[in-house]
């Protein structure tokens, strides 16, 4: 009886005076490197050493490399969900042989501290319990359960990460191959009508020139209402009619008004920079800008009516492109020089002429007057 009221008495004391004898026990078990059978299976599972000396860092390597080959959603040929399940547990065993290691070696270190600690908490604290990443609250198991489930999260964010920037990447390339595809067919629109251009100014050019005027069956009228046997016996009836009453496509009209306006716009600039002196003079030059204003506003009408006219035109080949003031300009004032210099050969050449008559006349008198000289002697 007295032995248990000792007991009793002085459990505190006896419990200070016995718990360093059994920690130190445990960390000479530790120390010697007495592994169960079982975690040297544990050890071998994860392809580790199985003397104990594997850092947590070389087994979560370990651990790792073996869930890339073995893990069931890895993709790998050798994935096996059961071979995967004996790892993870091997891993979890490892793992809380190394924090029992950590914590003996730490007791040693704080052991007064520690032992107040668990003198004024209820429950123990379980350090191995804490190697969950901090993750989850509750009994081990509990907290096990939540770190799984924070494993699964992890793992499905970042699948979608993935899949995420795969479909920006994708979303990019294909935008690129738009922006290219579009470059290529605004150059190819750029080229044809330049080229419908140029083919214009030729023909245009041309007949000014008069080329057209001697070709066969010229004022002679056409044969509008030859048998055409792909043709519809009725729209061939209305097209005759049509043409009996003088009825001409929208699409013409405007396209002879467009024309006709252009040229005698040009011919207007063209006579007023005709009339200005080369050089010009300030007050000159302020004449001819005031005229290439009024021009450019007639251009910019003008214009309007070509997009009319591209909107009814029923061929795409008979399109009008707008016309360039800069490139008027410079027609214009290129005609200038030419017609400038024209007037100045036809100048010397008259003076040539009225110099050579001049010469001719002076020696027919002077051959006059020696003649008549020569007939008085």
């Amino acid at each position: 009886m007295s032995c248990l009221v000792l007991l009793r008495l002085h459990n505190k004391d006896l419990h200070r005076s016995l718990l360093p004898l059994c920690c130190s026990l445990n960390l000479r078990a530790l120390s010697s490197g007495a592994i169960s059978r079982r975690l040297r299976e544990s050890y071998r599972i994860l392809q580790l050493p199985d003397n104990g000396a594997s850092d947590p860092a070389e087994v979560k390597e370990a651990y790792l490399r073996m869930a890339k080959l073995y893990h069931p959603d890895s993709g790998a040929p050798t994935a096996d969900a059961a071979l995967f399940s004996q790892i993870e547990e091997a891993y979890r065993a490892v793992l809380v042989h190394l924090a029992r290691q950590k914590s003996a070696s730490q007791y040693t270190q704080s052991m007064e501290e520690e032992e107040e600690d668990k003198m004024k908490s209820n429950a123990p604290q379980h350090r191995h319990y804490l190697s969950f990443e901090g993750i989850g609250s509750g009994t081990p198991s509990q907290r096990e359960r939540q770190y799984r489930q924070f494993r699964v999260d992890r793992a499905t964010d970042q699948v979608l990460e993935y899949r995420r920037k795969e479909m920006e990447k994708a979303a990019a390339d294909e935008g690129a191959m738009v922006t290219r595809d579009a470059r290529l067919r605004s150059k190819q629109i750029k080229i044809t009508q330049a080229v419908e251009r140029l083919v214009e100014d030729l023909i245009q050019e041309s007949m000014a020139r008069g080329d057209f005027q001697n070709l066969s069956g010229t004022g002679k009228p056409l044969n509008k209402f030859d048998y055409n046997p792909y043709m519809d016996p009725m729209t061939h009836n209305l097209n005759r009619i049509l043409i009996d009453n003088g009825y001409q496509p929208e699409w013409i009209v405007a396209q002879k008004e467009i024309r006709e306006t252009i040229a005698k716009m040009r011919a207007r600039l063209q006579e007023v920079r005709a009339r200005l002196g080369e050089p010009m003079r300030h007050s000159e030059t302020l004449q001819w800008k005031e005229h290439c204003a009024v021009f450019a506003d007639e251009l910019g009408k003008l214009n309007k009516k070509v997009d009319n006219f591209n909107l009814i035109v029923p061929l795409m080949s008979r399109q009008m492109v707008h016309y360039s003031l800069k490139r008027e300009l410079e027609k214009i004032l290129k005609t200038d020089q030419l017609l400038r210099q024209e007037k100045e050969r036809e100048k010397e050449s008259k003076q040539k002429e009225q110099m050579e008559t001049a010469r001719t006349s002076q020696n027919t008198r002077q051959g006059l007057i020696t003649w008549m000289q020569n007939l008085l002697k």
